[in-house]
């Protein structure tokens, strides 16, 4: 069976690594909400903060300057519309697929 290595663009990777941040949680949890790897994970925070892949870290939160406020905070709504919008239409689905249960014992 042969595999194909999936591509992510490059905003993927960074909105990916921006709910990280944001977050405030491990990688594993944003990797399995994401569908990709923590380490894939890891590897792109560090090549955006510029550093060389290393042992596994969080990534820093804390605010360096005045601005950094403010970004952190939109970053941190993205992310709970995020979590918010999968839950929603998790939602959706299942109530597609309830109604399709209840329209076929309708029409038999």
């Amino acid at each position: 069976m042969k595999t194909t290595k999936r591509k992510f663009t490059p905003e993927f990777k960074t909105e990916a690594v921006k709910l990280w941040e944001a977050s405030g949680r491990k990688s594993k949890e944003i990797g399995e909400q994401l569908g990709i790897s923590p380490q894939m994970l890891r590897r792109w925070h560090d090549a955006l903060s510029g550093r060389k892949a290393g042992p596994a870290q969080r990534p820093n939160t804390q605010a360096t300057g005045p601005s950094s406020g403010g970004e952190q905070d939109l970053a941190a709504e993205n992310a709970r519309l995020r979590r918010e919008l999968a839950r929603t239409k998790m939602e959706h689905e299942i109530l597609k697929k309830t109604v399709a249960i209840f329209s076929a014992e309708i029409h038999k």
